[in-house]
């Protein structure tokens, strides 16, 4: 989604040079869990997003099948004129209007129910169509619109210059699909596409799917879109200037599909895109290996350059780059990584509710991490992680005004770390993979994913879920320390010191140093506020490291004697 984020110069300036290091020399450079800071760049704070009267409670009882949406752009007057088709069914017979979200500053000029003229209220967010006592199941909804899209949120929908070239493009996450064209904006309520977007000859208009037809009419041109997969609202999107388009191919894992990788570049920045964007069919292989097959391997998967230098935005098929994350360096691959991930987590898999919304950033967060270890290894795996190691606050479940923060990108990535290390490999990609699997085109929650990973580990991960997501609001700080009796005994000691009533359950591994140069790894279990371990041994211990491995968003720090 759109931030990589709120922490994306410190993160991606300390990965990039760290694998390069890893590459080059040979050996890898981690601060210690002591030495890393938060990032001070927090992002902006947000009002809750996903306001409780945004949202009416008869919108769930709808089911909304498919989105035609016909826009015109007005350049000049920063004006769209659109129609939307939206057929859908009616979940509940007792209804008594269809409820959508749409803003009140979007000029109405008709609606229609079933080719029949509906009354209709429209007021802040939502429009209400009368279903005037009809007995209908399923529904066909006309509404002939036109205004000036209102900022809103990240941007929304946005008509901006870059070096005296037009350039439009929006940002619908979370809930502001509806300052553009009337919607069911509840990410569970997926639907197919169509979309039609008219501007002048020049300008190229992209959306999600496949491209189905180009019309050009004298000085305009309409470009017809369409998905073959179900879309959340806030992964629809528009861009249109006058890109330079270029593109490459990509061939499925099992051989039988060849699908357009298009691209997408700004003409001042062509050169440099050139070198960026390209390679993302090597992206695509690798994440399908991890994960399974694109899941839009019948459409495409794009990237185009747009205006909002905040970070990218991960729309369902044709990811959206801000300018300044174009360097003609590669310097922004981990980016990159970052929203072709989403599209198996958070686009293919949708989040329950936005209270779910880790499942999309911290997997595709943790996805930047699998791509490194599968190209450069385990050190530069580690060096990713290390390099989002933060003193987190508050919780990863229903963050709240933190929707975009780095704690909910960082520590759900470091929960899937861990979550790695506490029923192994073997047990963690099968359950990537059946996730994948399991709820693809879907929408799936925190709860579901525990349920899979316990299924599937044959554990009971609840307090492990509990401590690091729905209730841990800090991280743990353990101070430990070892005394050796000089005859056969080393007693370690572990304190939790975190400010906090929580006690966390740890799986600690050790690793202890001999004076004859010897080496022993030792696995401790804890759960309470002090723990103590008896190790017997004749050899004189030198020194402990606690965690070598960087398992645990913990921070451990030796006793001062």
């Amino acid at each position: 989604m759109p931030f990589k984020k709120n922490s994306i110069f410190f993160n991606i300036v300390i990965s990039f040079y760290v694998t390069l290091l890893c590459m080059i020399l040979g050996f890898t450079i981690i601060k210690t869990k002591n030495e890393v800071k938060a990032d001070t760049r927090h992002s902006q704070n947000f009002r809750n997003l996903v306001d409780t009267d945004y949202i009416k409670s008869s919108q769930f009882k709808i089911d909304i099948l498919h989105y035609g949406l016909n826009i015109e752009l007005n350049i000049i007057k920063k004006t769209i004129k659109g129609e939307a088709i939206i057929t859908g069914v009616l979940l509940n017979p007792e209804l008594k209007s269809i409820d959508l979200n749409f803003y009140d500053n979007m000029k109405i000029s008709e609606v229609t129910l079933n080719n029949n003229k509906a009354d209709f209220q429209q007021k802040n967010t939502s429009l209400s169509i009368s279903l005037n006592n009809n007995i209908i199941d399923t529904f066909i909804v006309k509404i002939i619109y036109e205004g000036t899209p209102k900022r809103a949120g990240l941007s929304a929908f946005t008509f901006g210059k870059v070096n005296g070239k037009d350039v439009v493009y929006n940002l619908n996450e979370p809930n502001y699909a509806s300052t553009w064209f009337p919607c069911n904006d509840i990410p569970t309520d997926k639907a197919m596409l169509d979309i039609s977007i008219k501007n002048d000859s020049a300008f190229t208009s992209i959306s999600n799917g496949k491209l189905i037809d180009v019309v050009s009419n004298g000085n305009k041109k309409l470009f017809h879109w369409k998905t073959f997969y179900p879309i959340s609202t806030y992964l629809i999107c528009v861009y249109s200037s006058i890109y330079k388009n270029f593109n490459e191919k990509y061939i499925s894992l099992d051989g039988k599909d060849t699908m357009d990788v298009e691209y997408y570049a700004l003409p001042s920045q062509y050169k440099e895109t050139q070198k960026d964007f390209e390679g993302h069919p090597q992206m695509i292989k690798v994440l399908s290996e991890l994960f399974g097959e694109y899941p839009f391997i019948k459409e495409k998967y794009g990237v185009a350059e747009f205006l909002w230098n905040y970070g990218a935005m991960e729309h369902q098929t044709i990811t959206g780059i801000g300018e300044a994350f174009v360097s003609g360096d590669r310097m922004f691959t981990d980016v990159y990584v970052h929203e072709l991930a989403h599209h198996w987590w958070g686009n293919a898999v949708g989040p329950a509710t936005w209270d779910d919304i880790w499942l999309n950033e911290g997997f595709a967060t943790y996805s930047e991490a699998l791509y490194d270890e599968k190209l450069y290894g385990e050190k530069a795996y580690i060096a990713k992680m290390m390099s989002g190691f933060e003193e987190f606050q508050g919780t990863l479940f229903k963050p709240g005004e933190d929707l975009f923060s780095s704690k909910v990108y960082q520590k759900g990535c470091w929960v899937l770390h861990m979550l790695r290390w506490e029923v192994g490999d073997e047990n963690f990609f099968k359950i990537l993979r059946q996730y994948f699997e399991t709820y693809k085109y879907k929408n799936a929650s925190t709860d579901n994913f525990i349920a899979l990973s316990e299924k599937i580990s044959g554990q009971d991960l609840k307090k492990f879920f509990d401590q690091w997501v729905y209730t841990g609001d800090v991280i743990p700080k353990v101070i430990y320390s070892y005394e050796y009796d000089g005859k056969n005994k080393l007693i370690i000691h572990m304190k939790q010191v975190q400010k906090s009533n929580k006690v966390f359950k740890l799986k600690i591994e050790v690793e202890i140093s001999f004076a004859d140069g010897s080496n022993e790894t030792k696995l401790f279990e804890i759960e309470d506020i002090e723990n103590s371990f008896v190790i017997e041994t004749k050899k004189k211990p030198i020194e402990m490291n606690v965690d070598p491995k960087n398992r645990l968003l913990v921070d451990f720090e030796p006793l001062e004697k």
